[in-house]
């Protein structure tokens, strides 16, 4: 690690050391890492340090290494900060996020440095329950209505990792022809819905650290979060961790509760329309954003698993009606 980036991390952190630990996992298309480094003499214990290398070759494991992919990582990261450094701290313990504990960069070298969460939110987990795939509706359900209508200035304007703007490789290769025709009718319906928030943009099951008792979730992984439908972040999540049955099964149960939970935290707020109002327009936006992730896949990895009876229904249903 630069020597420069050591003084500065002992500096902020108060120690008069520090000791790498692990390398906890490796950035995508080899762009960096995140590892957790101990602190001695200093009031934290360990710190985890997200370490990104912007000179770096890169190696997508798909192949979508062009320029405009890689102007769209510089831009994530850049983004990343902005929220730690402007955003972040309004986030309540009911939507917990590391803290930013300091941030350097130094030529095309960026380092993030963030509280660890392990000591509270120490489980990473690859299947979830029930209940535990409700504890992340809730977490989204309070960061949804903690950043209702409130500009991203220096975040992506339009959220997420996927959204048609900012894939256009991946759309020239859709095969499904009245999908692609459709594309920016339903893109368009999601960036100019009355009700807008601040959506994390990548909120998948992997970017959730649970408690120990799996009853509290705190969330990591900011490089897309911008403006947007909170069903894009719904959408994607459900996705992430939920097979075709089950989605088919829990949909209405799991919508119905990030529902109530939005409501929940709505009623906290001194928003003066009728709460009805956004969760009718949401809702109806639900299968809206299903089918936008989708086109996204279709072109990106069109054997991926995620696109499966469930999904393939639901884009009919939004086509038929568009």
């Amino acid at each position: 690690m630069d020597s420069n980036f050591i003084d500065y991390l002992l500096k902020i952190t108060h120690a008069t050391s520090c000791n790498q630990l692990e390398v906890i996992q490796l950035l995508w298309s080899n762009y960096g890492s995140i590892s957790r480094y101990e602190l001695k003499n200093s009031p934290l214990k360990t710190v985890v340090v997200k370490f990104i290398d912007l000179d770096k070759e890169t190696n997508h494991p798909r192949g979508w290494d062009t320029n405009f992919s890689h102007q769209r990582k510089v831009k994530s990261y850049q983004v990343e900060t902005h929220w730690y450094q402007q955003f972040s701290k309004q986030c309540t313990n009911l939507c917990k996020v590391p803290k930013l504990i300091g941030s350097f960069s130094q030529a095309n070298k960026q380092y993030i440095v963030l509280e660890d969460l392990n000591e509270n939110y120490p489980l990473r987990k690859t299947k979830v329950t029930l209940n535990e795939v409700k504890v992340c509706l809730k977490w989204l359900a309070n960061f949804h209505v903690n950043f209702l209508n409130k500009k991203p200035k220096g975040l992506w304007k339009v959220g997420t990792y996927w959204h048609l703007a900012t894939r256009p490789d991946e759309f020239e290769k859709i095969e499904y022809a009245e999908l692609k025709a459709k594309a920016h009718l339903i893109d368009e319906l999601l960036n100019t819905c009355n009700y807008q928030t601040i959506v994390h943009g990548d909120a998948k099951l992997a970017n959730f650290c649970f408690s120990k008792d799996g009853t509290k979730v705190a969330a990591v992984d900011f490089q897309y979060v911008g403006g947007g439908c909170g069903m894009k972040d719904i959408a994607y999540f459900l996705g992430s961790c939920l097979s075709n049955n089950e989605l088919e099964t829990y949909e209405t149960e799991l919508l119905n509760y990030y529902f109530d939970e939005l409501h929940n935290a709505f009623n906290t707020t001194k928003f003066s329309f009728d709460f009805l109002l956004l969760e009718k327009e949401w809702r109806q936006l639900y299968p809206i954003a299903c089918t936008d992730f989708m086109r996204f896949l279709l072109g990106w990895m069109p054997t991926h698993q995620k696109i499966n009876n469930y999904n393939k229904k639901i884009i009919d249903s939004v086509l038929i009606s568009l």
